[in-house]
Formats: C-alpha cells, structure tokens, sequence
C-alpha cells in the first residue's frame, strides 16, 4: 500500500509543478487567459489538463483494486501510472523525446486493464 500511497502523492506534485509551469508562462507571456495562440503555452495548458483529466479515474480504480487483487498488484500499477505520466508531461514540454507518445498509450492501457480487471472482479462477486 505505501508504494501506492507514494505513486499518488507524486502525481498529485506533478499535477502542482504543472499548475505552476502554466502559471509561471503565463505571467511571462502576459496571456492571462487560453493559449493566446501561443504554442508553448497551449503545450503547457495541455500537458496540465491531460494529468487532470486521466490520473484521478485512474488513481481510482486502481484503488478499488486493491481489494480484490492485492497490494502488489496496485503497487506495480501506480508505478506504471506515475511513469506514464511523467513520460507524457516531460513529452508536451518537450523535455522527453517520444515522451507524449509512449506516456499516452502507457495511460490508456493501463486504464483498459484495471477497468476490465475491475469489471471482471465485479462479475466475480455476484
């Protein structure tokens, strides 16, 4: 569980160095709302609003799992989370080569996975 614990506590500092990263550009930029058709702002606002879209879902379900496949089990996912995340973010601001790439597809799939795991736990129960 600690592993997990410390996986969403990263996600959770990312998502503040993402926030600030936004802010940050947009007081150098003096675009104080969108993207100002500026693209590294627009990188920036997207590298942000992906995290907040996707990690809280997944933060969730992992956690759900934890009842039924083990702590191990949601461990290895945080850490894979966490990874991705930090893959695709280092991608948008490109700061990692292939970063929002692999990052996306890392995300997506490991929310394929715990979704059906979680279902099929789910179908087990009744």
């Amino acid at each position: 569980m600690p592993v997990f614990f410390i996986c969403a506590g990263l996600i959770g500092v990312l998502a503040v160095l993402l926030t600030a990263n936004v802010g940050r550009l947009r007081t150098r930029k003096k675009i104080f709302l969108g993207d100002g058709g500026d693209p590294e702002m627009l990188s920036a606002i997207r590298a942000h609003a992906n995290l907040i879209e996707f990690a809280p879902l997944c933060l969730l379900i992992i956690w759900l799992l934890h009842g039924p496949y083990g702590h191990r089990t949601i461990a290895v996912m945080g850490i894979i989370l966490l990874v991705a995340r930090l893959l695709h973010a280092g991608g948008m601001l490109g700061l990692v080569p292939m970063g929002r790439m692999v990052g996306a597809m890392g995300t997506t799939i490991l929310l394929a996975v715990a979704s059906v795991m979680l279902a099929l736990a789910g179908l087990r129960a009744l």
